[in-house]
């Protein structure tokens, strides 16, 4: 009788726009070892699945062996995990429809699931992190852009096509400011990264108010986060009237799918009580008044890419397992 190989380890795969964080994680959790490349280095996506698939084959290797490999989780901004498709993704430079699951499968020879990136990081929360023991909550990715997935009865619910959750593409401003996604008005354009700093610029052209981010070289909502520290009305009010407009929205959000508590993820969550108390204030004055006190606004305990990397290896685990080498 021959003994046969119990492949125990998986690939987690975390896509952004400026890096992509690659791991070996085993069947308790344990990241084995980690690495990145820059994800702009590559000017196609077939550039890219060479690159990424020959550093993780290396990375195996060296850590064990790839025949103990059993599958690959990718999280990606505007992946579809009906598809296995990078789909139109707005803050990428690979433009169109990318078949990135396929691309990689048949370059490694094992099964790769992709899913959006605020579906990956829901799974990470739920496995891992503040949504643990929930069964029903969302998870809002707070950054470039603004994702969302929703956990309903302790599944990720997907829609008919794969794009539940685009919250970000939802309209909080009728006829507002021009998004990335080309429509008017959607909250990433007011939340999101660039819009936080728009928001910024717009509030100093009106104002004479003295402001530490005046002199700023190069705004972002990190800076603008750390002149709240030291006190800057101007900055301060900047997070206050982003945090009202993100807890309008959540109080929609929240009184269709009456969650247990909306979790913040991504870099801009790390403005904390700037943006939060705003937020949640806002939240419990528009909240179906049966869902008001109930919902918990919660910030993501764990470091971003090692949540991300953990959440793509339970998306690698749930799939079936495949491979050319049997």
């Amino acid at each position: 009788m021959t003994e046969e190989l119990v492949k125990n380890r998986v690939i987690g795969v975390d896509i952004s726009i400026e890096r992509t964080t690659y791991a070996i994680v085993d069947v308790r959790g344990n990241i084995i070892a980690r690495d990145y490349l820059n994800t702009q280095d590559y000017a196609t996506a077939t550039e890219y699945v060479s690159a990424l698939s020959e550093k993780v084959v290396t990375m195996a290797e060296e850590n064990g062996g790839y025949e103990y490999i059993r599958s690959m989780g990718i999280s990606a901004p505007s992946a579809n995990f009906l598809t296995g498709c990078i789909e139109n993704a707005p803050n990428l430079h690979w433009k169109g429809i990318v078949p990135m699951a396929a691309m990689l499968r048949d370059r490694m020879g094992i099964a790769v699931a992709l899913a959006n990136d605020a579906h990956v990081t829901a799974l990470g929360e739920h496995t891992y992190g503040a949504a643990h023991g929930m069964n029903n909550f969302i998870v809002v990715t707070l950054g470039h852009g603004i994702g969302s997935c929703i956990f309903s009865n302790g599944e990720a619910h997907l829609g008919a096509e794969g794009f539940a959750g685009e919250i970000g593409h939802a309209c909080a401003v009728p006829n507002g400011r021009t998004c990335g996604c080309g429509k008017k008005g959607c909250l990433e354009a007011y939340c999101g990264a660039k819009g936080i700093v728009t928001t910024a610029r717009k509030m100093m052209d009106e104002s004479n108010e003295p402001s530490l981010m005046r002199s700023a070289e190069r705004l972002t909502p990190k800076i603008i986060h750390e002149f709240c520290k030291q006190g800057d009305a101007l900055a301060i009010e900047v997070f206050r009237r982003t945090g009202k407009m993100l807890g309008f929205v959540m109080a929609g959000y929240a009184s269709i799918f009456d969650p247990e508590a909306i979790i913040f993820t991504g870099g801009i969550a790390g403005a904390g009580h700037y943006l939060l108390i705003p937020a949640s204030e806002e939240f419990e004055k528009h909240v179906f008044h049966n869902t008001r006190g109930h919902v918990k606004f919660l910030v993501s305990a764990l470091e971003d890419h090692e949540r991300d990397v953990l959440g793509a290896s339970a998306l690698a685990w749930g799939i079936k397992e495949y491979s050319l080498f049997k």
